[in-house]
Protein backbone atom coordinates (compact mmCIF):
# COMPACT_ATOMS: atom_id res chain seq x y z
CA UNK A 1 0.00 0.00 0.00
CA UNK A 2 2.80 2.45 0.87
CA UNK A 3 4.47 1.78 -2.50
CA UNK A 4 1.23 2.41 -4.36
CA UNK A 5 0.53 5.53 -2.30
CA UNK A 6 4.00 6.83 -3.18
CA UNK A 7 3.38 6.21 -6.88
CA UNK A 8 0.09 8.11 -6.77
CA UNK A 9 1.76 10.99 -4.91
CA UNK A 10 4.59 11.21 -7.44
CA UNK A 11 2.19 11.10 -10.37
CA UNK A 12 0.11 13.82 -8.72
CA UNK A 13 3.25 15.94 -8.31
CA UNK A 14 3.99 15.57 -12.03
CA UNK A 15 0.45 16.62 -12.91
CA UNK A 16 0.36 19.52 -10.44
CA UNK A 17 1.28 22.21 -13.00
CA UNK A 18 -1.60 21.15 -15.24
CA UNK A 19 -4.35 20.28 -12.77
CA UNK A 20 -3.47 22.17 -9.60
CA UNK A 21 -5.48 21.02 -6.58
CA UNK A 22 -7.08 18.23 -8.62
CA UNK A 23 -3.74 16.66 -9.63
CA UNK A 24 -4.32 13.53 -7.51
CA UNK A 25 -7.76 13.08 -9.11
CA UNK A 26 -6.13 13.31 -12.53
CA UNK A 27 -3.57 10.73 -11.37
CA UNK A 28 -6.43 8.36 -10.48
CA UNK A 29 -7.95 8.81 -13.94
CA UNK A 30 -4.59 8.02 -15.56
CA UNK A 31 -4.11 5.00 -13.30
CA UNK A 32 -7.57 3.74 -14.28
CA UNK A 33 -6.76 4.21 -17.96
CA UNK A 34 -3.52 2.26 -17.47
CA UNK A 35 -5.42 -0.63 -15.85
CA UNK A 36 -7.94 -0.65 -18.69
CA UNK A 37 -5.13 -0.69 -21.24
CA UNK A 38 -3.61 -3.70 -19.50
CA UNK A 39 -6.85 -5.69 -19.76
CA UNK A 40 -7.74 -4.40 -23.23
CA UNK A 41 -6.34 -7.53 -24.97
CA UNK A 42 -8.69 -9.61 -22.84
CA UNK A 43 -11.56 -7.31 -23.76
CA UNK A 44 -10.76 -7.84 -27.43
CA UNK A 45 -10.68 -11.59 -26.87
CA UNK A 46 -14.03 -11.36 -25.06
CA UNK A 47 -15.49 -9.49 -28.03
CA UNK A 48 -14.26 -12.18 -30.40
CA UNK A 49 -15.79 -14.79 -28.11
CA UNK A 50 -19.10 -12.92 -28.09
CA UNK A 51 -19.17 -12.85 -31.88
CA UNK A 52 -18.32 -16.56 -31.97
CA UNK A 53 -21.18 -17.31 -29.57
CA UNK A 54 -23.54 -15.29 -31.73
CA UNK A 55 -22.43 -17.32 -34.76
CA UNK A 56 -23.43 -20.49 -32.87
CA UNK A 57 -27.02 -19.30 -32.42
CA UNK A 58 -28.51 -21.32 -35.30
CA UNK A 59 -26.92 -24.49 -33.95
CA UNK A 60 -28.11 -23.66 -30.43
CA UNK A 61 -31.63 -23.26 -31.83
CA UNK A 62 -31.38 -26.66 -33.51
CA UNK A 63 -30.31 -28.26 -30.23
CA UNK A 64 -33.29 -26.67 -28.51
CA UNK A 65 -35.62 -28.11 -31.12
CA UNK A 66 -34.11 -31.55 -30.67
CA UNK A 67 -33.75 -31.62 -26.88
CA UNK A 68 -36.27 -29.02 -25.73
CA UNK A 69 -38.15 -31.58 -23.62
CA UNK A 70 -35.01 -32.80 -21.85
CA UNK A 71 -33.32 -29.82 -20.11
CA UNK A 72 -30.40 -31.90 -18.83
CA UNK A 73 -29.65 -33.33 -22.25
CA UNK A 74 -29.95 -29.85 -23.75
CA UNK A 75 -27.52 -28.47 -21.19
CA UNK A 76 -24.94 -31.15 -21.95
CA UNK A 77 -25.36 -30.68 -25.70
CA UNK A 78 -24.89 -26.91 -25.45
CA UNK A 79 -21.80 -27.23 -23.27
CA UNK A 80 -20.35 -29.86 -25.60
CA UNK A 81 -20.91 -27.51 -28.54
CA UNK A 82 -19.07 -24.69 -26.78
CA UNK A 83 -16.22 -27.04 -25.88
CA UNK A 84 -15.97 -28.43 -29.40
CA UNK A 85 -15.91 -24.93 -30.92
CA UNK A 86 -13.52 -23.67 -28.19
CA UNK A 87 -15.93 -20.93 -27.17
CA UNK A 88 -16.28 -20.02 -23.51
CA UNK A 89 -19.71 -18.64 -22.53
CA UNK A 90 -18.11 -16.83 -19.57
CA UNK A 91 -15.08 -15.28 -21.29
CA UNK A 92 -16.66 -11.82 -21.16
CA UNK A 93 -16.42 -11.80 -17.36
CA UNK A 94 -12.62 -12.06 -17.20
CA UNK A 95 -11.74 -8.40 -17.98
CA UNK A 96 -14.07 -7.20 -15.22
CA UNK A 97 -12.79 -9.72 -12.68
CA UNK A 98 -9.16 -8.73 -13.27
CA UNK A 99 -10.00 -5.11 -12.42
CA UNK A 100 -11.36 -5.99 -8.99
CA UNK A 101 -7.94 -5.98 -7.22
CA UNK A 102 -7.12 -2.53 -8.64
CA UNK A 103 -10.46 -1.17 -7.43
CA UNK A 104 -10.05 -2.56 -3.92
CA UNK A 105 -6.52 -1.18 -3.80
CA UNK A 106 -7.84 2.28 -4.65
CA UNK A 107 -10.74 1.91 -2.21
CA UNK A 108 -8.46 0.89 0.66
CA UNK A 109 -5.90 3.56 -0.15
CA UNK A 110 -8.44 6.36 0.25
CA UNK A 111 -10.25 4.78 3.21
CA UNK A 112 -7.20 4.38 5.45
CA UNK A 113 -6.15 7.08 7.89
CA UNK A 114 -2.61 5.67 7.95
CA UNK A 115 -0.40 4.09 5.29
CA UNK A 116 2.84 2.39 6.31
CA UNK A 117 2.56 3.71 9.86
CA UNK A 118 2.25 7.33 8.74
CA UNK A 119 -0.68 9.67 8.19
CA UNK A 120 -2.23 9.17 4.77
CA UNK A 121 -1.40 12.38 2.94
CA UNK A 122 -3.54 11.41 -0.03
CA UNK A 123 -6.66 12.17 2.00
CA UNK A 124 -5.74 15.87 1.81
CA UNK A 125 -6.08 15.89 -1.98
CA UNK A 126 -9.27 17.05 -3.63
CA UNK A 127 -11.29 16.98 -6.82
CA UNK A 128 -12.04 20.70 -7.02
CA UNK A 129 -13.66 21.31 -3.60
CA UNK A 130 -14.40 17.68 -2.69
CA UNK A 131 -11.87 15.63 -0.64
CA UNK A 132 -10.87 12.40 -2.41
CA UNK A 133 -11.32 10.50 0.83
CA UNK A 134 -14.79 11.91 1.47
CA UNK A 135 -18.20 10.49 0.64
CA UNK A 136 -21.53 11.84 -0.57
CA UNK A 137 -22.85 11.92 3.00
CA UNK A 138 -19.88 14.07 4.04
CA UNK A 139 -20.63 16.51 1.21
CA UNK A 140 -24.27 16.76 2.29
CA UNK A 141 -23.18 17.52 5.84
CA UNK A 142 -20.72 20.17 4.69
CA UNK A 143 -22.62 22.67 2.60
CA UNK A 144 -25.43 20.49 1.29
CA UNK A 145 -26.20 19.54 -2.30
CA UNK A 146 -25.10 22.91 -3.67
CA UNK A 147 -22.07 23.35 -1.47
CA UNK A 148 -18.58 23.11 -2.94
CA UNK A 149 -18.25 19.35 -2.51
CA UNK A 150 -21.93 18.78 -3.23
CA UNK A 151 -21.67 20.35 -6.68
CA UNK A 152 -18.77 18.02 -7.50
CA UNK A 153 -20.96 15.02 -6.67
CA UNK A 154 -23.88 16.44 -8.67
CA UNK A 155 -21.58 16.68 -11.68
CA UNK A 156 -20.29 13.16 -11.07
CA UNK A 157 -23.83 11.79 -10.77
CA UNK A 158 -24.75 13.51 -14.05
CA UNK A 159 -21.82 11.85 -15.82
CA UNK A 160 -22.76 8.46 -14.34
CA UNK A 161 -26.40 8.87 -15.39
CA UNK A 162 -25.42 9.66 -19.00
CA UNK A 163 -22.97 6.75 -19.16
CA UNK A 164 -25.52 4.41 -17.56
CA UNK A 165 -28.18 5.39 -20.08
CA UNK A 166 -25.92 4.81 -23.07
CA UNK A 167 -24.69 1.57 -21.47
CA UNK A 168 -28.29 0.41 -21.07
CA UNK A 169 -29.09 1.16 -24.70
CA UNK A 170 -25.93 -0.56 -25.90
CA UNK A 171 -26.65 -3.68 -23.83
CA UNK A 172 -30.22 -3.85 -25.12
CA UNK A 173 -29.02 -3.47 -28.70
CA UNK A 174 -26.41 -6.20 -28.26
CA UNK A 175 -28.96 -8.58 -26.74
CA UNK A 176 -31.40 -7.89 -29.58
CA UNK A 177 -28.68 -8.59 -32.15
CA UNK A 178 -27.81 -11.88 -30.46
CA UNK A 179 -31.38 -13.15 -30.36
CA UNK A 180 -32.70 -11.73 -33.65
CA UNK A 181 -31.69 -14.53 -36.06
CA UNK A 182 -33.11 -17.45 -34.10
CA UNK A 183 -34.96 -16.08 -31.09
CA UNK A 184 -32.34 -17.62 -28.82
CA UNK A 185 -30.80 -15.21 -26.33
CA UNK A 186 -27.39 -15.37 -24.73
CA UNK A 187 -28.83 -16.53 -21.43
CA UNK A 188 -30.39 -19.57 -23.16
CA UNK A 189 -27.07 -20.72 -24.59
CA UNK A 190 -25.94 -21.66 -21.09
CA UNK A 191 -28.84 -22.74 -18.85
CA UNK A 192 -28.79 -20.79 -15.61
CA UNK A 193 -27.60 -17.49 -17.13
CA UNK A 194 -31.03 -16.28 -18.18
CA UNK A 195 -31.63 -14.21 -15.02
CA UNK A 196 -28.17 -12.63 -15.29
CA UNK A 197 -28.84 -11.73 -18.90
CA UNK A 198 -32.10 -9.99 -18.01
CA UNK A 199 -30.42 -7.91 -15.30
CA UNK A 200 -27.30 -7.06 -17.33
CA UNK A 201 -28.69 -3.99 -19.16
CA UNK A 202 -29.46 -2.37 -15.80
CA UNK A 203 -26.02 -2.97 -14.26
CA UNK A 204 -24.74 0.45 -15.33
CA UNK A 205 -27.36 2.16 -13.16
CA UNK A 206 -25.98 0.41 -10.07
CA UNK A 207 -22.93 2.64 -10.44
CA UNK A 208 -25.08 5.55 -9.24
CA UNK A 209 -25.54 3.80 -5.89
CA UNK A 210 -21.88 2.83 -5.56
CA UNK A 211 -20.68 6.37 -6.27
CA UNK A 212 -22.83 7.66 -3.41
CA UNK A 213 -21.42 5.34 -0.74
CA UNK A 214 -17.72 4.91 -1.56
CA UNK A 215 -14.80 7.34 -1.16
CA UNK A 216 -14.66 9.89 -3.96
CA UNK A 217 -11.33 8.51 -5.24
CA UNK A 218 -12.82 5.02 -5.62
CA UNK A 219 -15.95 6.52 -7.21
CA UNK A 220 -13.74 8.36 -9.69
CA UNK A 221 -12.03 5.07 -10.53
CA UNK A 222 -15.41 3.39 -11.11
CA UNK A 223 -16.78 6.23 -13.25
CA UNK A 224 -13.63 6.39 -15.39
CA UNK A 225 -13.55 2.62 -15.83
CA UNK A 226 -17.26 2.45 -16.66
CA UNK A 227 -16.95 5.22 -19.24
CA UNK A 228 -13.92 3.54 -20.80
CA UNK A 229 -15.78 0.23 -20.87
CA UNK A 230 -18.78 1.77 -22.63
CA UNK A 231 -16.63 3.28 -25.38
CA UNK A 232 -14.67 0.05 -25.68
CA UNK A 233 -17.81 -2.06 -26.05
CA UNK A 234 -19.26 0.33 -28.62
CA UNK A 235 -16.10 -0.04 -30.73
CA UNK A 236 -15.40 -3.75 -30.27
CA UNK A 237 -18.97 -5.00 -30.64
CA UNK A 238 -20.04 -2.82 -33.58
Amino acid sequence: MSVFASLVERLADLLQPLFGVSAAAAAIVLFTAFVRLLVHPLSRAAARGQKARTALQPRIAELRRRHGRDPEKLRRAVLELHTREKVSPLSGCLPSLLQVPAFFLMYHLFSSEEIGGRANGLLDHQLFAAPLGGRWADALGDGGVFGGAGVVYVGLFAVVAVVAWFGYRLSRRMMAAQSAPTGVGEGEQVPGLGAVTKVMPFMSFFTLVSVAVMPLAAALYVVTSTTWGLVERAVLYR
